[in-house]
């Protein structure tokens, strides 16, 4: 007999409002988004561990205010929120800490280049230096776009932007990348 575990968003909603089902559907929920959650996160602040640490507070935020959640727009759509204001709230308080201006966010390179967890080569050290010099929206929507292939609408609801001014942010984006890759040449 096949399993009956498919992924039903409208469903595991309904659950979730279920004291009886609650947990069973979060754990779910957890499990089809964590991965895509913690490269979101990773991308942003570079070091693996702190990725696992905002993940976690990622889902013990969106447990605790699982009753507020309604619909209105798709789970993945809010979890991303979240983990992106999460993400956004620890590099502002790393930038705090190390006394950072918000325009110098070197210390998270320092990040990727000092965890254990990186392996990367040479050359995606240079995309990340790349990467880290775009500024923080562009750096956002040049992450969603590219390496989780969000389309355009997803991020829109996401952070809350046109489709219009995504698209220029990424071609903005992509044109900065490629100047730094041809100035470092």
């Amino acid at each position: 007999m096949a399993s009956t575990d498919t992924y039903n968003e409208e469903q595991l909603i309904e659950q979730l409002h279920d004291p009886k089902l609650c947990h069973a559907a979060f754990a779910k929920i957890v499990e089809k988004y964590s991965q895509g959650i913690y490269w979101q996160i990773r991308r942003m602040v570079f070091n693996h561990d702190d990725a696992n640490d905002i993940m976690q507070n990622v889902f013990l935020k969106a447990w605790s205010n699982i009753d507020n959640f309604r619909g209105s727009a798709k789970l993945s759509t809010w979890l991303y929120k979240i983990a992106i204001n999460e993400s956004i709230t620890f590099i502002n308080k790393e930038r705090a800490r190390n006394e950072a201006s918000t325009d110098d966010d070197s210390f998270l390179l320092n990040n990727i280049e000092a965890d254990p967890y990186f392996d990367g080569d040479e050359v995606q050290k240079k995309l990340q230096r790349a990467i880290n010099s775009l500024p923080e929206k562009q750096r956002l929507v040049f992450n969603m776009r590219y390496y989780d292939e969000m389309k355009y609408e997803d991020i829109s609801e996401i952070l809350g932007t046109s489709v219009g001014a995504l698209k220029a942010s990424y071609h903005h984006a992509l044109k900065k990348i490629e100047t730094f890759f041809e100035d470092c040449d």
